[in-house]
């Protein structure tokens, strides 16, 4: 793709000749010098290269708190990136002084990346700062010093202090953010699309989220031919189409989420995606990547396997579509050529009486790779079950269908024995391997109590955890 990439920097225009594929943070640290924007994990696990990315949405711009260690320089195209520096004001911003005022930073290295986090949280359109939404905000910050306690402190003072914001005028005025945020919009508009024409030959690396190849081919794509797909916006976006709901493969984790008919169909989805990753990680990683990565411990592809989801493959102006439950052949193996690309994927609108579940062990409970997951999708009449597809990660070399299990529960009524009947077909249906994640008989033993959780969230006044360890 080309390698000029037009778009704002703080208060800046930039024209950036540098590799598309080279990462948001080493461009600002080697190239710009804007040293605020700190290295640290360079995995998306640490927040202190947290930036800002405002996108253009009608008149106004939408901000997002990324980690810019997973982001490539060329998808900034028509974007406005805005760092540490580019919030900082003759006075202290409100997040600023709540910091100062509640001892919220130490050795300050974290520090930049938290400022840049809790100022996004205040450009966003809610209508009132609550203690979870600072929280989830700092989901993505390690802190070495420990200073999550006064952090939470400080947002009392943001709560008192920019209550009654409504819009970036409300914000500048407020003296929130520096003056110049009132141009960004006009500004962006006048960039011009970027020219996405098909390349003479085959890149190397297709480019989405960023939050898995980065970490594995980090040091290749800067100097590899790189296409990037975020820079297709009809590749975006979620929908209501006829039976369906279709998603856009390059539709964010945290997009996902909070889309009202992804809610719909699954009421508990934001619960569980809080379980996922943080929120910087959420707004660049996206579902598509999380299926073409063919994990078999992919949060998302557990879910979108027990949805029965379709997938829409494009090769230049020819496509097809593949069931996802046919799509993984093997160990990183799937039903796709090089060529082609997954532009969307088709979720079946399930039926009203439909219950959907979602359960996820790992090492710490939020932010952490799967040990073991599952999903659950069932419809019962009068607790006969009557249909239901159950997925499980982390107990085979591919995101798992458990076909046999699921057949077994068809026809049958919804019990203690019904569950513990089912108990020695899904240990004769999985196949788990010990590794760093845990042993193959935890494994065992995870896919066991993980089918009673699915039956003791799902049917709570039918079957009872102490049902299942109670003795004579």
């Amino acid at each position: 793709m080309s390698s000029k990439t037009h778009f704002l920097l703080n208060d800046k225009e930039i024209y950036a000749t540098e590799h598309p594929g080279m990462l948001v943070l080493d461009y600002l640290r080697r190239i710009q010098k804007l040293a605020g924007t700190k290295e640290g994990c360079r995995e998306g696990d640490c927040g202190a290269c947290t930036v800002l990315i405002g996108e253009p949405d009608g008149d106004s711009v939408i901000y997002k708190p990324v980690t810019s260690c997973m982001m490539p320089l060329g998808e900034l195209h028509g974007k406005h990136l805005v760092t540490v520096e580019g919030l900082n004001m003759p006075h202290l911003s409100p997040v600023q002084q709540a910091i100062v005022d509640e001892g919220a930073t130490q050795c300050g290295f974290c520090t930049p990346g938290i400022v840049v986090s809790l100022t996004g949280y205040l450009m966003k359109d809610t209508k009132e700062i609550t203690r979870e939404g600072v929280k989830k905000t700092l989901s993505g910050h390690l802190c070495r010093c420990t200073g999550y306690r006064s952090l939470k402190q400080g947002m009392a003072f943001l709560k008192k202090t920019v209550e009654n914001r409504t819009g970036t005028r409300s914000l500048i005025l407020n003296k929130m953010i520096p003056e110049y945020f009132s141009q960004i919009p006009a500004r962006l508009r006048r960039i011009p699309a970027v020219n996405i024409n098909n390349e003479e030959k085959m890149p190397e690396y297709f480019i989405a989220g960023g939050t898995d190849i980065y970490i594995q081919r980090g040091d290749f794509l800067p100097e590899s031919q790189v296409y990037i797909l975020n820079l297709r916006p009809e590749m975006k976006g979620v929908s209501k189409e006829n039976e369906y709901v279709r998603v856009g493969a390059l539709t964010t984790f945290e997009e996902f989420a909070n889309h009202p008919e992804i809610i719909r169909i699954i009421p508990d989805i934001q619960a569980y995606f809080l379980r996922v990753a943080s929120l910087q990680i959420r707004n660049r990683a996206t579902i598509g990547g999380n299926i073409i990565n063919a994990s078999p411990i992919g949060d998302v592809t557990i879910l979108l396997l027990a949805l029965e989801s379709m997938l829409v493959l494009k090769n230049g102006e020819r496509s097809r579509t593949v069931p996802i439950t046919s799509f993984f052949k093997g160990y990183k193996q799937i039903d796709k050529t090089p060529s082609e690309i997954l532009v969307d994927i088709l979720i079946p609108t399930p039926s009203a009486d439909t219950k959907i579940n979602f359960e996820k062990v790992s090492k710490r409970k939020c932010q952490d790779v799967a040990s073991v997951n599952t999903a659950m999708k069932l419809r019962s009449e009068y607790d006969i079950i009557r249909e239901m597809v159950l997925s499980m990660g982390g107990v085979a070399p591919v995101p798992l269908l458990l076909k046999t299990t699921c057949k077994y529960f068809l026809g049958k009524e919804v019990s203690r024995e019904t569950i513990e009947g089912a108990f020695p077909i899904i240990q004769q249906e999985i196949s788990p391997v010990s590794d760093i994640r845990g042993s193959a008989e935890y494994k065992r033993l995870l896919a066991r109590q993980l089918l009673i959780a699915h039956f003791t969230k799902l049917f709570p006044e039918k079957v009872k955890l102490r049902d299942f360890y109670e003795t004579d």
